[in-house]
């Protein structure tokens, strides 16, 4: 493997030759329907045309359905689209209200009890709880010696297992299908401060479960809350989610909406998924039969609320995933536009929770404008990798980085799954190719990829039938692609804090991972944060 030193390198090429930064040793013809709407069933007929004077009770779903937003049989939506929805409706608090009070719930919308589950459903649970399921292969012994850190005024005590969490039947019952065994960190302090009401700023390391931390207990609340009605105002065909999660990417939002119908199984609420790069028209059409929890992007909410589609008067939960990232230069004035502009409720009234592995000095500052007496979580060394990553820096020369990778390879297992991050999307493609013609099956992701090829990439690389993939930064931030024994930066990000969330894809869930980075004369920018 030609990984030694440069010959005519300097003092630092010689001092980052080989270095290891943990110092440890490692141990056909059909058309296109998105992963998320496949084998459902319509969850009704739709509404009837004409104005909309009063909102009916929203009832259980048929006895064919089990609820969760997914219903079996042959009927599917048509191509392009991507989430799902039942309707809940919600009246806006009154702004003079406390957070969690009886948002003016009428009667007939509270004739149904929302905690009680409903029909099982064997099809349906064997898709989200079966043997593929990965959650049963944390390691949560790997957790206990983790450092939790909790500021601020009156912070809730942490739970130490669900049972003392205060959840209803419906969830817990959703909890020991998905092998939900023992809280992680996070999930021990998040969901006691949501149960509180209480809006949550928490950093946490990449594969913490920070997913399942603020999903479990937001729709707990909704299941105990039941449904709202429409503000008075609403047309027939706008919907009024309570809860609204915003992400990056397309793939980050889908990887939520997954885990949300893991927890929302056998329930009444309808989750929706809505982003860039897949049919308005379809999407708005799913969306009219209802959502009470939506997942999105921000620039596909943002063209739905300016539509009319979407009206966000109802919303009593507010999470930003990945906020360093939404926070950033390019999604600041789309979320200040969805969170400041609209109708959404204001701070101190919805109940507002951001997550995220990196919260910079100056993202923080921001995130302030949207948070109210707030809890501040620090689960690990904030900004850190986790402890579980062997991270390893080789002096590369340029043309010495493609038969380097090779060596990497050719060493590994054959059944190990590599992920490989490179700089620019012309790279990803060109890295593919070479390694496919040497006869190493990989596949790539990038911006420039169809939604179709994206999918079908990480289903591939997933399922283990081509091991390798080769991707942008599209795929560094919050995705959770289980088994990923090697993260190789091919090309180094010229940030720290991109590099955390790369190498983050392994040493996920209590498990070890290994991430090698190829460094030379071009990565001298960040050579001091990598030795930090």
């Amino acid at each position: 493997m030609s990984n030694g030193a440069n010959p005519n390198g300097s003092d630092l090429s010689q001092h980052m030759a080989d270095l290891d930064l943990t110092k440890t040793k490692p141990s056909g013809g059909s058309r296109y329907v998105p992963p998320h709407l496949r084998n459902r069933q319509p969850s009704g007929p739709a509404p009837p045309s004409g104005g909309r004077t009063a909102a009916p009770p929203v009832s259980a779903p048929p006895p064919s359905s089990n609820g969760g937003g997914r219903d079996f049989g042959s009927s599917r939506p048509p191509r392009g689209s991507r989430d799902g929805s039942r309707d809940m409706g919600g009246s806006r608090p009154p702004r003079d209200g406390g957070r969690g009070g009886s948002w003016d719930v009428q009667p007939r919308f509270q004739q149904e009890d929302w905690t009680r589950p409903l029909k099982r459903n064997e099809r349906m649970e064997e898709e989200l709880f079966g043997s593929n399921h990965r959650t049963g292969g944390i390691n949560f012994e790997k957790y206990d010696d983790i450092p939790v850190e909790a500021s601020g005024n009156n912070v809730p005590a942490h739970i130490s297992e669900f049972a003392t969490a205060g959840l209803c039947e419906l969830m817990t019952g959703n909890l020991e299908l998905a092998r939900y065994t023992v809280p992680t960190p996070v999930q021990k302090y998040s969901i006691p401060i949501v149960q509180a009401k209480r809006d949550l700023m928490a950093c946490a390391q990449t594969g913490s479960g920070k997913t399942a931390a603020f999903l479990v207990p937001i729709l707990n609340r909704v299941y105990e809350t039941g449904p709202v009605p429409p503000p008075p105002n609403a047309r027939r065909s706008q919907q009024f989610p309570v809860a609204l999660i915003l992400a990056p990417t397309r793939e980050l939002a889908i990887q939520i909406y997954g885990e949300a119908q893991k927890f929302s199984y056998r329930s009444r609420v309808r989750i929706c998924c809505v982003y860039g790069g897949a049919s308005p028209r379809d999407q708005i059409q799913d969306l009219r039969r209802g959502c009470q929890l939506l997942v999105a992007t921000p620039g596909r909410l943002v063209d739905f609320m300016e539509r009319g589609v979407i009206g966000l008067d109802s919303i009593r939960f507010l999470v930003l995933d990945e906020a360093d990232r939404m926070l950033d230069m390019g999604f600041e004035p789309q979320i200040r536009r969805i969170v400041e502009e609209d109708n959404m409720p204001q701070v101190g009234i919805r109940q507002t929770l951001m997550f995220s592995a990196t919260f910079p000095k100056d993202i923080q500052m921001l995130a302030q404008d949207f948070l109210d007496d707030y809890v501040h979580l620090s689960v690990g060394r904030v900004g850190s990798t986790s402890e579980n990553i062997q991270q390893i820096v080789h002096w590369i020369d340029e043309a010495d980085k493609r038969p380097s990778l090779l060596d990497l390879i050719s060493a590994a297992s054959s059944e190990d799954l590599f992920l490989i991050f490179v700089e620019t999307k012309k790279a990803a493609d060109a890295l593919e190719y070479y390694l496919t013609m040497q006869g190493r099956p990989a596949t790539s992701i990038h911006g420039d990829r169809t939604q179709y090829e994206r999918e079908e990439a990480l289903a591939d690389f997933r399922a283990g039938r081509r091991p390798i993939l080769v991707a942008t930064a599209v795929a560094a931030r919050g995705l959770d692609i289980p088994n990923v024994k090697h993260v190789i930066n091919f090309d180094l990000p010229s940030d720290i804090d991109e590099y955390v969330h790369r190498i983050g894809r392994t040493g996920r869930a209590g498990h070890k991972g290994t991430a090698v980075s190829f460094f030379n004369d071009k990565n001298r920018n960040v050579a001091r944060d990598l030795l930090n």
